[in-house]
């Protein structure tokens, strides 16, 4: 997990000097919490090393939506950063080296990668046998794959599955001032520890790290009510209860043949 240190850092990086913050960071580290984004953008940050290649798949137009300053940082260190989505708005992701307007699973590269990252889009993936699949004939022994995305047993994860899109949209829109064409179609047929546990352990991958993370984000833009899910998650979690949103973060690291490799042998 990454340290105090390197989540502060990455903290500092997203908002500048802390004590010149707005009022929503300056509460949250009053609680002493940090969003699942920090967690998963101070792993990346641990993980691209100098000259690394790097596959960052349902990017779109930003790797790191909510830090650009990082994000820029990263896509400099790297040696090659390959971005790929199935939406065009990949097109206009400036940090990339090369994009793919496709799914994981249609990638075509003879290129091999040392880290792989999924940013919420684990939920999105309808096929994620194939998906799994590909990263491993994608990545080289060592390689890192993070899957950063919501748990299938989560509040919110619960209702979106049973309710129409448009109702996502004028959710996601109230809380988030997300616009329409950022809300897509959600699966769930990778997010919970136990499905992920299988995909990857199938093709070659062994897990280092599983962590559920509290979100306590989704009042962000409202004081009271913001300061009311931060108060929920301290008690729960002084008293031993999970926060009942959360996040999953997992890195999976390549150690074997994939399956389709076993079987042509």
């Amino acid at each position: 997990m990454p340290s105090l240190r390197e989540l502060l850092g990455v903290l500092r990086v997203r908002h500048g000097r802390l004590c010149r913050c707005g009022w929503g960071v300056r509460l949250r580290r009053r609680f002493g919490y940090f969003p699942p984004g920090i967690y998963y953008e101070a792993m990346v940050s641990k993980l691209v090393l100098p000259g690394i290649n790097w596959l960052d798949v349902g990017c779109g137009r930003s790797i790191l939506p909510e830090n650009p300053k990082l994000a820029k940082v990263l896509a400099s260190r790297c040696g090659f950063l390959l971005g790929i989505d199935p939406d065009h708005s990949v097109n206009q992701n400036e940090l990339l080296h090369a994009r793919a307007a496709v799914p994981i699973e249609q990638l075509q590269t003879d290129r091999r990668f040392d880290l792989i990252t999924l940013q919420m889009v684990a939920e999105h993936i309808a096929n994620p046998e194939s998906a799994v699949s590909r990263m491993a004939g994608l990545t080289r022994p060592g390689a890192r794959v993070v899957v950063y995305t919501v748990h299938r047993w989560s509040f919110t994860s619960i209702v979106s599955a049973v309710t129409p899109m448009w109702v996502h949209h004028l959710i996601k829109h109230f809380l988030w001032r997300t616009a329409s064409g950022e809300t897509f179609p959600v699966v769930y047929r990778m997010n919970t520890q136990s499905r992920l546990s299988t995909l990857f352990g199938a093709n070659g991958f062994r897990a280092i790290l599983f962590v559920r993370l509290p979100f306590c984000h989704a009042f962000w833009r409202f004081r009271v009510l913001h300061f009311f899910e931060l108060l929920s998650w301290k008690i729960l979690n002084t008293v031993g209860v999970r926060y009942p949103e959360n996040c999953i973060l997992a890195v999976y690291e390549r150690v074997g043949e994939t399956v389709a490799s076993v079987a042509a042998s």
